[in-house]
């Protein structure tokens, strides 16, 4: 910390916008000082994402509503600021950095401030060059903003507000559209920049365990509006504080509290890298070795296989290579690797949604490679990972039945089946309303019904909790887990390792168009070769273990998953 003034400052602060009855801000109180790095955590709509906006300037410049009390960005007020002024001050990297891109290249993107600036052209063109260097981008100056990879865009992103040498630097969800390994990537460019150049910086992220890789200063927790609770890492998770509001602690330290290992603030639980694993040991190894054998998972007969599926867009890039795997009914497996692998890819090819895919696909023992789109989701249905791409309805009880009257059937039998459809998934009573009215886990739910409607029997999901907090990951999982009680079995694209080890037993793991291992979602995340070829990084779980003496970390790890299902069966909230 450089100074004894704070560069941000809430005081009795609360902003309602104009198209809500309550206020989304209550009271809020908030110092954030020079050179701190400071993560905001809070459930969906607690209002965290407000506050980011309070502070770069979106409120009041561009979402308008009621404001009391005070906000200041270096002792004034940002009421009297122009947008203009606060963006020398705070830049902000957005979630989605396809929204942020302005120029053709990577070059003119980074160089839009600075010509807006009227800077002179040998004085822009150095500074982009070494701005890129920081972020290392520099090799990729001359390419569209749009061939690059998500965690390539959002250095790209960062570039953009560097270059105005800003003083606080605002991550809005930075990891929630980045596979593991790239988001470890992107904690650390983060660490470096705001270390290296004395930044201040905020990070409002979901993913806790991911952002606490590498230090962060305090944690501030937004709940209905208001602050929860402002501390150091170490206080926060020893004070319990996190789990009743529905937001996940890291894996290893829910493994702790299920040792019956006390949790406190000298143990150092911010980081799987600062955990004292010598006070802990025993307790953990005692609770392993307590640990009743676990039942084997039993499947059915094989339902889906592919054999030597090969896809290219162009004649020059193929993108699946000769894929084979076969699935059994029942299985609920993981579609796992780097993005651009061809996990998307394969799961549009089972489907028909791409047109001169070479190889055989079956299902149930007979081919389908002459069933067209219509035909095979009868069998297969597909959801992808933005409802707001298949929703072409604007009353639930139409898009459900969408399908069903595309195939001819009776008014009557599409009342049965839609009714049906919106009762699994929870959607009975809201059958009548407009779609805009839902949220969007549960216009989630409307595509898995329109799915369900035809009665498939696999259902493949398109990253099905991205950008979802833990309490609407849970539901719209557990939701998925009573579908495939119910039979149907599910196939997931995911980058999210808790969802792998938690609710799928298999992995497929792609990997420039191949699938590099087929096997257990555990062993996945255990294996370094494989984590590393996949983008994956290896659980927190599994250095628990070790370091605890452990050697047989896959066993570990399927006693925790078993032990925290058992749980939620008994105290689902």
């Amino acid at each position: 910390m450089s100074s004894d003034k704070p560069l941000v400052s809430f005081r009795n602060y609360s902003f309602q916008y104009f198209a809500q009855a309550e206020p989304t801000l209550k009271g809020i109180d908030l110092d954030i000082f020079p050179g701190e790095k400071i993560l905001i955590v809070g459930p969906s709509g607690s209002g965290k994402s407000t506050l980011g906006n309070c502070i770069n300037g979106l409120i009041p410049f561009s979402y308008k509503g009621e404001a009391t009390g005070s906000v200041k960005i270096n002792g004034k007020e940002t009421s009297e600021m122009s947008l203009f002024e606060l963006s020398k001050t705070v830049g902000t990297v957005l979630q989605d950095p396809d929204g942020q891109f302005v120029g053709l290249t990577v070059a003119e993107d980074i160089a839009f401030s600075l010509e807006n600036q009227c800077v002179l052209q040998d004085e822009m063109i150095e500074t982009v060059k070494r701005v890129a260097q920081t972020v290392d981008m520099d090799h990729h100056l001359l390419n569209s903003p749009f061939e690059l990879s998500g965690g390539q865009k959002q250095r790209v992103g960062l570039a953009g507000v560097m270059v105005d040498d800003v003083e606080l630097f605002l991550f809005d969800e930075p990891l929630a559209n980045l596979d593991p390994a790239t988001g470890k990537t992107a904690i650390d460019l983060i660490d470096r920049i705001g270390r290296e150049y004395n930044k201040t910086v905020v990070i409002i992220e979901h993913r806790l365990e991911d952002v606490l890789y590498r230090h962060v200063d305090r944690i501030v927790v937004i709940h209905e509006g208001r602050i929860v609770a402002d501390m150091n890492a170490d206080k926060l998770l020893a004070e319990g504080v996190l789990p009743p509001l529905g937001i996940r602690e890291p894996l290893y330290v829910t493994a702790l509290r299920y040792c019956g290992v006390k949790i406190t603030e000298d143990l150092k639980p911010a980081s799987s890298g600062t955990l004292n694993y010598d006070r802990v040991k025993d307790a953990v190894r005692s609770w392993y070795e307590a640990q009743p054998a676990l039942p084997e998972e039993e499947y059915g007969e094989e339902i889906l296989r592919a054999k030597n599926i090969r896809f290219a867009y162009n004649r020059d890039n193929e993108i699946l290579k000769g894929i084979d795997f076969s699935i059994r009914a029942g299985e609920m497996v993981a579609i796992v690797g780097t993005n651009g692998a061809g996990k998307s890819t394969l799961a549009k090819a089972v489907c028909a949604l791409v047109k001169n895919v070479s190889g055989d696909f079956y299902f149930e023992g007979d081919c389908i490679n002459d069933l067209t789109i219509k035909e095979r989701a009868l069998h297969i249905g597909y959801v992808m990972q933005n409802p707001n791409q298949m929703i072409c309805k604007s009353m639930i009880f139409d898009e459900v039945a969408l399908g069903l009257k595309l195939r001819g059937y009776s008014e009557e039998e599409i009342q049965i089946r839609v009714h049906e459809a919106l009762r699994t998934c929870g959607l009975y009573e809201m059958r009548n309303w407009p779609v805009s009215a839902l949220s969007f886990g549960q216009k989630k739910r409307v595509t898995i019904a329109s799915m369900l409607a035809l009665c498939p029997k696999i259902l493949i999901l398109d990253e099905p909790t991205a950008g979802q907090d833990y309490y609407h990951y849970t539901e719209i999982m557990e939701f998925l887990r009573s579908l495939n009680k119910s039979g149907v079995t599910i196939l997931m694209i995911t980058h999210d390792m808790h969802l792998m080890l938690e609710y799928t037993t298999r992995a497929l793991v792609v990997n420039d168009g191949k699938i590099i291992f087929d096997g257990s979602s555990v062993e996945a995340l255990t294996k370094a070769e494989i984590a590393e070829a996949a983008n994956l990084k290896l659980t927190s779980l599994h250095e628990l273990a070790l370091r605890c003496s452990i050697s047989d970390t896959q066993s570990f790890i399927r006693q925790f998953i078993h032990y925290e299902r058992q749980i939620r069966q008994k105290d689902p909230a």
